[in-house]
């Protein structure tokens, strides 16, 4: 369903196509009108597909532990490889996606997503899943390594916060209707088909990519050294915090998994430093502005993971709230964030992201403050009302972040920030998620108010950093 061949136009430069017709022209300042809409579809359907995916593994995981007579510990992998391949893939992913170019990485991507997800479905054995589970991960990170950089090349420099303002939304509402979609499914049929469901959309998604935008590609090759001391520098730092999620118990697996990742990160930085296009962006690392996005990010994301992690515990164990009730009352969260992210993304394109984000993250602060100073005994109103100001605050943060991260990487080294874009968030993601463990097996029952006071104060240094970019040594040239 790819539109038909755009004529050349003198100035700009004719790219070959993966199916090696040369029928498509770069375009610097985004794609024309309509095939902009089929390009933003093609991408909307494939990060719906995976935000989906990992929304509903999570609560299918009881019904498969079950049915393929395991234990709750072990099934755990179907979610734990998915998303460590997704993290150790990621920068590796969005560096070829500058040599073979970005849409190739993506529909090989969105190819490879729906292939494994009709493994998964026909699993029948926890090995079988697992490993179509991380057969899906290099699929998600494919996706996920260049879309930020896709949305980049779609749009116009003018109106790239507009562009990145409608995937956060998408993201939201994906997010949302996650627990919606998952009990649905599970509730007319097999978990099996918690999978399937992904095959006809992954279908529709190659039916609308070939309108992606092509881009010019890098004369490089792929340094797959970095690649691997990458793995083993991220993948060793997710195993550590995950394993120090479980407590001091099995103090040397922590050890060992830091001293993995250490070592690893030193060799692939000292490789990176000389290196033109650096597989790790060191190069990007040294621009003021998109080191404090990263850094705002991480944190932001950090205590967005541990907020999330940490309320059904907080909701059902300490106010004895339904599990029904409980999800409809974080609702308010991601449904306040799918009307704020695409106001902020045009709002990012007339005022800087630094003053934005630090309104945002400040708002997202008070927020979580006052869910930690929840009354004894809250009304449904008490609780919603600090839900909506949550996601009014991330919300506002989102869009703009994203948005200077990308642009403040040259046009050539987009698909790097790309990647550490996705990067940032998984890493925030995965240390709240860790410190939620961590902190719950270190003080029991009370450890709810710890958790959500540590993401506030993790928003607090977000808010500082965000603002930070306001002063001239955090402001850097706007390549958007």
């Amino acid at each position: 369903m790819s539109l038909p061949p755009i004529p050349f136009r003198p100035g700009h430069d004719l790219i070959e196509d993966v199916t090696g017709l040369k029928d498509t022209t770069v375009y610097p300042d985004g794609l024309p009108l309509p095939q902009r809409r089929l390009a933003v579809l093609s991408i909307a359907l494939a990060i719906t597909m995976a935000v989906l995916d990992g929304s509903i593994a999570n609560i299918a995981l009881p019904t498969i532990a079950r049915e393929l007579n395991t234990t709750a510990a072990d099934s755990v992998w179907v979610v734990n490889a998915y998303q460590l391949v997704v993290v150790v893939s990621l920068l590796a992913l969005s560096s070829l996606g500058e040599i073979i170019g970005y849409a190739r990485v993506y529909r090989i991507g969105v190819v490879i997503f729906g292939v494994a997800s009709l493994g998964c479905a026909l699993s029948t054995s926890l090995p079988q899943l697992v490993g179509a589970r991380v057969l899906q991960g290099v699929g998600a990170a494919c996706i996920m390594s260049v879309n930020s950089v896709l949305i980049r090349f779609c749009y116009p420099r003018a109106e790239l916060g507009k562009g990145i303002g409608v995937i956060a939304l998408v993201v939201a509402a994906a997010a949302a209707m996650g627990p919606t979609v998952a009990s649905a499914i599970l509730s007319v049929a097999t978990w099996h088909w918690v999978f399937a469901v992904n095959v006809p959309i992954s279908i529709l998604t190659i039916l609308v990519a070939g309108s992606l935008p092509l881009t010019d590609r890098a004369s490089h090759r792929f340094d797959w050294v970095s690649a691997l001391f990458n793995a083993f520098a991220f993948g060793g730092l997710v195993i550590g915090v995950e394993q120090l999620g479980h407590g001091l118990t099995h103090i040397w697996r922590v050890a060992i998994a830091f001293g993995v990742a250490l070592v690893s990160g030193v060799l692939l930085v000292r490789r990176q430093l000389s290196r033109a296009a650096p597989l790790f962006p060191v190069d990007l690392l040294r621009i003021p502005i998109f080191a404090l996005s990263i850094m705002t990010s991480i944190c932001a994301f950090c205590a967005q993971s541990l907020t999330f992690v940490t309320l059904p515990f907080f909701l059902q164990n300490t106010l004895h709230r339904g599990a029904v009730e409980t999800g409809l009352l974080m609702t308010p969260w991601p449904a306040i964030l799918v009307i704020v992210a695409p106001l902020s993304g045009r709002l990012a394109d007339k005022y800087p992201s630094g003053f934005l984000g630090g309104v945002g993250m400040a708002i997202f602060a008070v927020g979580l403050f006052s869910l930690a100073m929840l009354p004894a005994d809250p009304s449904a109103f008490d609780i919603i009302w600090r839900m909506a100001l949550c996601g009014a605050g991330f919300g506002l943060f989102q869009s703009p972040n994203n948005r200077t991260m990308l642009s403040s990487a040259p046009p050539h080294r987009v698909g790097g920030a790309s990647g550490m874009l996705g990067t940032a968030r998984l890493t925030g993601q995965t240390l709240g998620a860790a410190l939620v463990a961590l902190i719950f097996n270190l003080m029991g029952g009370d450890g709810a108010h710890v958790a959500l006071g540590l993401a506030t104060l993790l928003a607090f240094v977000a808010m500082v950093l965000s603002a930070l970019r306001l002063t001239p040594k955090g402001k850097s040239r706007d390549f958007a």
